[in-house]
This record gives structure tokens, C-alpha cells and sequence, in this order.
């Protein structure tokens, strides 16, 4: 009978930087294709995002009302509904990190409201923990404003779909998001982007990610920007899976090396940042203890799992083609998009940067934070432990049979 792996460990769970000028009332992106203008709300305060490409340019105005501030106390909305502190929103809950952020806020007592779309099968796991969800859907953003009623801060893990176009949601829903907390008087703002974001302006999910920091930052909301590396839980699916499974695995011939870390210190680092208010408007990078490259964790994968993996190396010059190529038909423009990306995590660059600041500064230490090959051990331990009894059980069925 067929055995199908745990992804993850079980737990207690084209866009331009040509020019980007902006000022309290004026923020200007670069992009290659047409945005459509998103529903407005009215009031005295705005500011504008002009985008302009080689071939097109669009205007967006965005305008809010309810200015914000930077009072993390009780604030009274109205008579009769006061907003606590330990009221959040996690948008984004069912992704890899936003299950350990809405896992972490539960066990730290937080009243967590989790924003998810409506679908056919519900996030029943998120009620299970203790959590309020709300349906709602970045790209309509008619749909935001109530889940934002009695919420203190917003964590923001969400992303786009891999079938989705990029801009959809990881740029018209989060300005949305962005323009709705200014409007309802949101105390906090936690987003999550990426790392080197504002040194590849020719990726657009990084060029998206760069930019929404800035409009974040030009919103007035109190804020507090995370940039991070890489998740050790993706290298679950990605290497120890199939290493297990006898399936290939994709890799590159490239040097890149990446400090990956485990989700649960993420969430944990990231509540220590929130309750901090000397932290309120900083741009943090959270990376872990070492910088790997592809083929030192395949090599980590094959000793700890006992078995050598098949491994079909991808060339670097191989994915700039296929990007280049997808460049030529508008149905395949998204494909492209991300593997721009691709391409980025392919090249010679280090995603890390030294902790020992920021591990000051949040009052942690290092020997707390998860290394790759503790993780990656207690999974394959886990794993191979649970092999180990399917099989005796299955020995034993069939000596009864």
C-alpha cells in the first residue's frame, strides 16, 4: 500500500525598480503591465501610486480615512467597543507560516481571529485551536473592512496562489488591506516580505514586496516590516520526501546559499517584536544559524535518511531560457514572473544576514533558535521511526492472514 509523507514535522502544528520616489503623499512603482484601479475610500488624507512601464501607465489614487496611532493601548472606536491589545487578525493562517503564527498567539493568549477566502472545505483546524475565522478575499476588497471590526493588529502572512497572477493579491489586495487598516484606526501592522527584496527590482514578487514596505511605511500605521530567508519546511516536500519515496529531486548547479528557519522560532521571534515598541517602524531580517546551499542539503537529507538520492540537476541557463521564452505568449507572463524568482534563488547570492543584533535587541538567544540539522533529524527520526512500525504491523497482518 502506497505511503504518503508528512510535509512537515506535526506541531503543538514585467515589475521595474527603474525609480521610486516616495513622500507622505506620493508613492511611485514601476510595472510593465496595465493595474486596474481599486474601489476607493474617501476622506481627507491620500496619497497616490502612479505605475509606469516602458509601454503603459496607469494611475491609482489611494485614499483613507482614520488617521492612525501609534498607541498600543485599549482604543475606544466608538461607545461601548473598546479594541484590546491582544486582538489580532492573522491573515494568510493556513500557510505555512500563518499556522504557526495562529498556533504561537494562541499558546501566548491572544484573541486570534484568523481572514481566510471562502472554499469548499473549510479551515476547520484553525477553529479546532481555538481561533475566530472569517471569510474574506484580498482581490475584492469589499469584503475586508468587516474582519477588521474590535482588531487591535494585523499579521499579515498571506501570498498570492501559484495560479494566480502576482499582483493580484501580493499587490492590489495587500494595498487594499493597507488602505482599510489606515481606515478602521488598525494599531499594528506586522508584514512579512523577503529578504535582498530591494536589490533585485527585476523579480516582480520582490519588486511587489519592496514597494508594499514602502507603502506601508508612507500609510502612517505603526508598523514593523519582516524580512525572512527561507523556511526549513519546505525542504520537507522538496528533498526529504522524495529522497524517502525513491523520486527524483531538482536541483541547480548554482552556489546559492540560504539560511533557512524553522517557522515556530519565526512566530515566536515575531510576538517578542510585536510587544516591543522600540522595534515600531523598523525593517527586521530574520535568518537562520547557517547559510546552506542546495547540494549541503541534499547531502544532510541522504545521511540522515540512510539512502542516496536520485538527483536531476536543473542549469541556471535552463531556467533563464524558460523564462525568456514564457516572456513571449501573455498566458504563460506569470510563469515567467516566478521564475524570475527562481532564477534569483539560483544565482550566487547568500539569503542570510548575522543575528547577533537582532537577537539582542528581542532579548533572545541564539542557542534557542532551531538548526536545520536538529530539524531535519527529528523528522527523518519521526519518519523512519513510523516506517519502521508500518511495516512490522504489516508483517504481522500478514502472518494472521
Amino acid at each position: 500500500m502506497a505511503l504518503r509523507l508528512p510535509t512537515q514535522l506535526p506541531t503543538p502544528v514585467k515589475l521595474h525598480h527603474h525609480h521610486i520616489k516616495t513622500s507622505s503623499n506620493n508613492a511611485r512603482l514601476s510595472w510593465c503591465r496595465t493595474l486596474s484601479p481599486l474601489p476607493l475610500f474617501s476622506s481627507s488624507s491620500s496619497s497616490s501610486s502612479s505605475f509606469t512601464g516602458k509601454s503603459c501607465t496607469q494611475q491609482m489614487v489611494v485614499k483613507c480615512s482614520a488617521a492612525g496611532t501609534a498607541n498600543a493601548s485599549a482604543v475606544n472606536m466608538g461607545p461601548g467597543t473598546p479594541v484590546r491589545p491582544t486582538s489580532i487578525l492573522v491573515v494568510g493562517p493556513t500557510g505555512t507560516l500563518g499556522r504557526q503564527i495562529v498556533r504561537r498567539a494562541l499558546d501566548e493568549g491572544y484573541d486570534v481571529r484568523c481572514l481566510v477566502r471562502p472554499r469548499p472545505a473549510p479551515a476547520d483546524f484553525l477553529r479546532d485551536w481555538g481561533a475566530t475565522v472569517v471569510n474574506a478575499d484580498l482581490s475584492k476588497p469589499e469584503t475586508i473592512p468587516a474582519t477588521l471590526v474590535g482588531v487591535h493588529t494585523i499579521i499579515d502572512c498571506a501570498t498570492g496562489r501559484p495560479e494566480e497572477p502576482i499582483k493580484t493579491v501580493d499587490w492590489e489586495g495587500k494595498v487594499a488591506l493597507i488602505q482599510c487598516a489606515k481606515a478602521m484606526g488598525i494599531q499594528k501592522y506586522i508584514f512579512y516580505s523577503i529578504h535582498n527584496c530591494d536589490k533585485h527590482p527585476e523579480v516582480p514578487l520582490m519588486e511587489i514586496k519592496y514597494c508594499t514596505e514602502k507603502f506601508l511605511r508612507d500609510s502612517g500605521l505603526t508598523h514593523v516590516v519582516i524580512r525572512l530567508c527561507g523556511f526549513m519546511q519546505g525542504l520537507i516536500g522538496q528533498y526529504a520526501v522524495p529522497i524517502l519515496e525513491e523520486k527524483s529531486v531538482w536541483g541547480t548547479d548554482a552556489p546559492t546559499r540560504i539560511a533557512y528557519m524553522d517557522t515556530q522560532d519565526i512566530a515566536r521571534l515575531t510576538f517578542i517584536a510585536l510587544r516591543n515598541e522600540n522595534i515600531n517602524g523598523r525593517v527586521l531580517t530574520f535568518a537562520g544559524p547557517r547559510a546552506w546551499t542546495t547540494q549541503e542539503v541534499i547531502t544532510l537529507c541522504e545521511r540522515l535518511a540512510g539512502q542516496d538520492a536520485n538527483v536531476t540537476t536543473v542549469p541556471v541557463s535552463v531556467l533563464r531560457f524558460t523564462r525568456q521564452l514564457t516572456r513571449f505568449f501573455e498566458w504563460t507572463n506569470d510563469v515567467a514572473d516566478r521564475l524570475a524568482f527562481s532564477e534569483v534563488l539560483t544565482s550566487d547570492i547568500v539569503f542570510s544576514v548575522p543575528m547577533n543584533e537582532t537577537y539582542d535587541l528581542l532579548g533572545v538567544d541564539v542557542k534557542d533558535i532551531a538548526t536545520l540539522e536538529k530539524y531535519l533529524q527529528d523528522y527523518f527520526t519521526n519518519i523512519l521511526k513510523k516506517l519502521k512500525d508500518l511495516k512490522a504491523q504489516s508483517k504481522q497482518s500478514d502472518f494472521y492472514i
